[in-house]
């Protein structure tokens, strides 16, 4: 019987987004396989998190282009790639808190291509005067990244419905936190 890798990396994209410490053993039960099939696929969770890594970074890419990020005014880019990204939130979530992801010089280089879209999309947006030039494309990024792990474990955690995560994340991120006072 075939594996499914695919079917196999999303179950444990599942798990892991619910229970970051899920052991392999875990992982093969929520794929329907067995711990020595999961083993002969990803020799240890290392080699399951960087093959994670890898499925997170093409989803990424996906709702990078889905998103249309050149078309129209900056902060409605900023909009539909929330929108695009929000089905792999919970495994992006699961990424971000994975320090071993972005540590010595192994680092994947599709992070660093997303970086170098995502910060385009901001520097676009302050040079047509919508965003701020006081905060770097990379720290907008950045931030970016944040919002959504942190919004990906509210919702997972029930704290936040599903359907609010791309309103708030997006009008935090380009609103900020400051209350204005009407004119």
């Amino acid at each position: 019987m075939a594996v499914d890798r695919d079917h196999v990396l999303r179950s444990a994209a599942a798990l892991l987004t619910r229970k970051s410490t899920a052991t392999m053993d875990e992982v093969a039960k929520a794929a329907g396989i067995s711990r020595a099939t999961l083993h002969r696929h990803f020799a240890g969770r290392d080699a399951l998190v960087r093959a994670l890594e890898s499925l997170g970074i093409a989803e990424c890419e996906a709702a990078l282009d889905a998103a249309r990020l050149d078309e129209g005014p900056a902060s409605d880019a900023v909009r539909r790639l929330v929108r695009e990204m929000e089905p792999a939130t919970g495994l992006l979530s699961f990424l971000y808190s994975e320090n071993q992801l972005f540590e010595g010089d192994g680092q994947n280089e599709g992070w660093a291509r997303l970086d170098a879209r995502i910060a385009a999309l901001f520097r676009r947006g302050q040079d047509s005067g919508e965003f701020r030039i006081d905060l770097s494309p990379t720290w907008l990024t950045e931030a970016l990244y944040g919002l959504i792990a942190a919004g990906a474990w509210a919702v997972t955690d029930g704290k936040v419905a599903r359907n609010d995560f791309p309103f708030m994340v997006v009008e935090l991120l380009l609103g900020g936190a400051i209350r204005r006072e009407e004119s």
